[in-house]
């Protein structure tokens, strides 16, 4: 029996295809999941909403918790691509924060940004893959937060307070109520972001033609 090796431009094709495809569903999902939450998330509104099919679908996540897990990784790394790594290029505590204040509500403009919030309050007191994954998120961003706040503090660009594991997550807390709060209000809510994060840290407000 003799196999035909298969293209290797229709292997890229379809995985692009599949790529493609795989990438339309998490936003879909990611936009429903905002607006109803992962209780009321028909599988086949998504499927239909980003243009497929239910065996679409069906076809790369078994199940909804399959897919808002992948929807979870999904915001995850888009934030860290377009908030996380850019301000971790920085070496400056205090703009590491503050870009990550700017950076965060300019991200949130998007109306996906609602997606994490959403899911933490539904999975609240809960112990489900869900609940766990966000549970990781948040416990990386504060400690980075918190590592942060530690170093500014040892270079005297923060000034003392409260410890830097509360203050993180108070935080992270505010920046993720101030934006969904302030969505659609650009620029003021990347102004305000930052603010907030400014007076939380016990900094004033940057100076003007600073930003």
């Amino acid at each position: 029996m003799t196999v035909t090796a298969r293209p290797e431009g229709t292997r890229r094709t379809q995985t692009e295809r599949r790529a493609r495809t795989r990438s339309a569903l998490l936003e879909a999902a990611a936009r429903g999941l905002s607006t109803y939450g992962y209780g009321n998330l028909v599988l086949e509104r998504v499927a239909a909403e980003a243009g497929y099919t239910r065996g679409a679908l069906y076809h790369l996540f078994a199940n909804k918790e399959e897919l808002a897990l992948a929807v979870v990784q999904w915001v995850e790394e888009t934030w860290d691509a377009e908030v996380g790594r850019p301000a971790a290029e920085l070496t400056c505590p205090v703009e590491a924060l503050t870009a990550v204040a700017r950076n965060h509500a300019v991200y949130c403009r998007r109306d996906v940004a609602r997606v994490m919030m959403t899911l933490k309050v539904e999975f609240a007191g809960q112990d489900h893959p869900v609940g766990r994954a966000l549970a990781r998120i948040r416990d990386r961003l504060v400690a980075d937060f918190a590592e942060r706040i530690t170093a500014g503090r040892g270079s005297g660009a923060i000034p003392p307070g409260p410890p830097p594991g509360e203050l993180a997550l108070a935080l992270l807390g505010a920046l993720e109520g101030l934006t969904i709060s302030l969505s659609g209000h650009a620029p003021h809510d990347a102004e305000l972001a930052e603010r907030a994060a400014r007076g939380l840290l016990g900094l004033p407000p940057a100076p003007e033609g600073h930003r």
